[in-house]
């Protein structure tokens, strides 16, 4: 899932926003590194992802990719699902989604010491551009995935990757809607089950 998602599934308080945001930044055992707040979602972030990528409708999503673009798939597919939520945040959560975002903005900037480097860079630039709630829009999307072929060191599909959103929409939009109540259960049952920080 991507950061949106991760951010609407983490556990109360702030360090859940920051621990689920941390996920991708933050690699091997977990013990002693992060306080327990932080620890714990990022172990949810974990299990989140491997919840998402065993999943019948993410891997339906997947397939709707067409194949010179299938092995990037997986970002695709998350940045797409983030703009479903966005797109229809009240049905999923009863906090207005700009407001949500701007908490999420103003934690990023005050304890911006706390994150890992690489993230850090990162927060300045969702916060900047507002990511988050641009997600709505499918031309944010296209951005989005340009900007990102534009930043990977490898060679990629990924400039003009939102064209496949635009082209199964619906069929994205159907998996979306049927996979994530179910996430959404998976990471609740998790909220309050500290477990075991096993590395990536």
């Amino acid at each position: 899932m991507n950061y949106l998602a991760h951010l609407y599934l983490a556990p109360p308080g702030d360090d859940g926003l920051l621990g689920s945001l941390m996920g991708d930044f933050v690699k091997g055992p977990l013990t002693g590194r992060y306080p327990p707040g932080i620890a714990h979602a990022l172990i949810l972030h974990r299990r989140i992802d491997a919840f998402t990528d065993a999943h019948e409708r993410v891997r339906a999503s997947r397939g709707r990719v067409s194949p010179p673009r299938r092995r990037f798939a997986g970002i695709m597919v998350d940045l797409f699902y983030d703009h479903f939520l966005a797109r229809h945040w009240s049905q999923y959560c009863d906090q207005d989604l700009v407001a949500f975002t701007r908490r999420v903005y103003a934690l990023l900037a005050a304890r911006a010491e706390s994150l890992p480097e690489r993230m850090r860079e990162i927060a300045g630039r969702m916060r900047a551009h507002d990511w988050l709630a641009s997600y709505r829009l499918v031309d944010n999307i296209h951005i989005a995935l340009d900007r990102m072929s534009l930043r990977l060191t490898r060679e990629n599909r990924l400039a003009g990757a939102a064209a496949e959103l635009e082209a199964h929409y619906e069929g994205f939009e159907a998996d979306f809607r049927a996979f994530f109540p179910e996430l959404a259960r998976f990471a609740r049952l998790h909220h309050h089950a500290p477990g075991p920080a096993h590395p990536d």
